[in-house]
């Protein structure tokens, strides 16, 4: 697997013109999700973590009940946004729409 790239800022904000709810700020990108219940919150996460581990990815993952908020960085990075969080975010955003049918 290639090394991440870090983005710079107007990499970033390009990117996130693709990704709906996505937000930049404190060298991160975040966004928060919503599941019917804590069952459905902790559901989704699993379901994402194979594709975690194969990314060499590991996200901060906040659970608020029904709300899940992922924010991307990579720390072995100097904790700043990578081309590979940005393709994390795509899978993320891919997975939920799947299964929400949205």
């Amino acid at each position: 697997m290639e090394t991440p790239q870090i983005l710079t800022e107007e990499e970033i904000t390009k990117a996130l013109v693709g990704l709906l709810g996505w937000t930049y700020a404190e060298d991160k990108i975040a966004k928060q999700f919503e599941f019917a219940d804590f069952v459905g919150s902790l559901s989704f996460i699993n379901r994402m973590v194979a594709y975690f581990q194969e990314m060499d990815h590991h996200p901060d993952v906040h659970i608020f009940y029904s709300k899940v908020k992922f924010e991307l960085q990579r720390f072995d990075a100097g904790s700043k946004v990578t081309d590979r969080d940005i393709q994390v975010a795509k899978k993320i955003e891919e997975t939920y729409a799947s299964e929400n049918k949205l």
